[in-house]
């Protein structure tokens, strides 16, 4: 179906419009309070009469977040993304962009901002990159109700971990459910072992990296096996694994 135009995207601007009847403010919510289910009225009545229009909507409001990262608009960012996620939750990619928009950017400019008027102390810059990062984390906690199984939304979480809070504790266990999740890269085992290895817990990267090995394809070069045996031949050197006990590979 088209408008008297032609004009899908004149389609996705009316039906946000009806979204934002009920949730054009609607904030990001607290740690352990994800979106609802509408019970009726308000936003709930606005979905339901979407129905199937409702991916053409959320496609419209992902438009609309995507003008206000554009401008640097952070508050309309934020609704807007919620907006999407309320219109149609299934597309990962909602989420794990939004986590990094939430994490990386806003932060960045909110930074940037302060910095115009004089030097940002250190507490500063570190309070502002965690709060962010807690706020994608939380977006992503959202995430994984409506993608128990896929590994991508761990995954993110692993990199705000590392790369945003350098908890690499943190990081190794996102790294290690994303891992036991279907589908999920080989890189994500892998990182969890580092991750181990480097946080001095030998034991446990050794254990788990003798039970991944036989699992890596030879012949897939993102399975990275050689790299992992010669991780466990380094982790046997430093636990004094003996020569009889040594890990045998396939």
């Amino acid at each position: 179906m088209r408008f008297a135009d032609g004009s899908y995207k004149a389609a996705a601007v009316v039906l946000a419009g009806a979204l934002a009847l009920g949730l054009a403010t609607a904030p990001l919510r607290a740690p352990g309070n994800p979106v609802p289910p509408a019970p009726g009225g308000g936003a709930g009545v606005s979905l339901a009469m979407l129905g199937g229009w409702r991916t053409l909507a959320a496609d419209g409001c992902w438009l609309r977040a995507m003008a206000a990262w554009e401008r640097r608009d952070a508050p309309a960012l934020q609704a807007t993304l919620r907006l999407t996620v309320l219109a149609d939750p299934r597309p990962v990619t909602f989420w794990t962009q939004g986590a990094r928009f939430l994490g990386y950017d806003v932060p960045a400019w909110r930074l940037a901002e302060l910095a115009a008027r004089g030097p940002v102390p250190a507490a500063v810059r570190q309070r502002i990159e965690e709060e962010q990062a807690q706020q994608a984390l939380r977006w992503l906690d959202e995430a994984r109700i409506h993608h128990p199984d896929h590994s991508a939304v761990a995954i993110e979480q692993a990199g705000l971990h590392l790369h945003r809070r350098h908890d690499w504790a943190a990081a190794a266990e996102c790294y290690r459910r994303a891992a036991e999740l279907p589908g999920a890269p080989w890189f994500a085992a892998r990182l969890h072992g580092e991750l181990l290895r480097r946080l001095g817990r030998h034991a446990e990267a050794y254990a788990w990296l003798v039970r991944l090995h036989p699992r890596l394809p030879a012949g897939d070069e993102a399975a990275a096996a050689d790299l992992v045996l010669a991780r466990i031949r380094e982790l046997e050197v430093r636990l004094g694994v003996p020569p009889n006990r040594a890990y045998r590979a396939p």
